[in-house]
């Protein structure tokens, strides 16, 4: 089958990417707005962009009336109005079925930390919460907002941040940073309702 991907429909496409393109890691995005309120999201949209400098990205998706998602909104650079700065902290084994509450479309202020039942820690660097729970935190200072589709209902957005403090769980350390993956058990995305554990792994010498 062959498909003219500007003919399909908003959803086809976006089901079409989610099944085709996993698994995907997924990024737990801690924010706060300007009155102090925290906010928590998955986005499975997300990876890792650059080492030098250290960057990571994530892609918030526009609300059906074309306004800013949460994250997106707290996250936006300054200028833009929001706090500049976001956390990661990442979805594993023992907390994906809560970090998926997280993804309940609550009233813009209200956290979903509490509606989940995870605990929120206030970074060292950033003004931002971050899910204690996680193995592994990144703390990211909002680089760009790349914004796809400005003004339709379910457009793409992608936010840029440098990371610029990291707090990894002692029993993941290592001298060279050689995460363990059996002890970080990191849970990926498929399509649809669909997760992928990491458990079972293989290696390859490159070249």
């Amino acid at each position: 089958m062959e498909f003219d991907v500007e003919s399909m429909s908003m959803s086809l496409r976006y089901n079409l990417l989610l099944g085709a393109v996993a698994p995907r890691p997924i990024a737990v995005i801690g924010t706060m707005n300007a009155a102090g309120q925290q906010n928590l999201a998955p986005f499975s949209f997300f990876n890792a962009v650059s080492s030098e400098p250290m960057v990571v990205m994530f892609c918030p998706v526009s609300r059906g009336d074309a306004s800013e998602n949460d994250s997106l909104r707290n996250a936006k650079l300054v200028s833009e109005g929001g706090t500049g700065c976001f956390s990661v902290s990442l979805a594993t084994e023992d907390t994906i079925a809560k970090v998926v509450k997280c993804a309940a479309d609550l009233p813009y202020g209200e956290s979903e930390f509490d509606h989940a039942g995870l605990t929120p820690r206030m970074c060292a660097r950033i003004h931002a919460p971050y899910m204690a729970e996680s193995p592994i935190h990144f703390e990211c200072e909002t680089m760009e907002v790349r914004r796809f589709a400005p003004g339709v209902p379910f457009g793409g957005n992608m936010v840029l941040g440098r990371v610029v403090f990291a707090r990894v769980d002692d029993a993941l350390a290592h001298p060279r940073m050689h995460i363990d993956p059996a002890k970080l058990r990191a849970v990926g995305r498929m399509g649809g309702d669909s997760y992928a554990w990491t458990r079972e792994r293989f290696d390859l010498k490159r070249g």
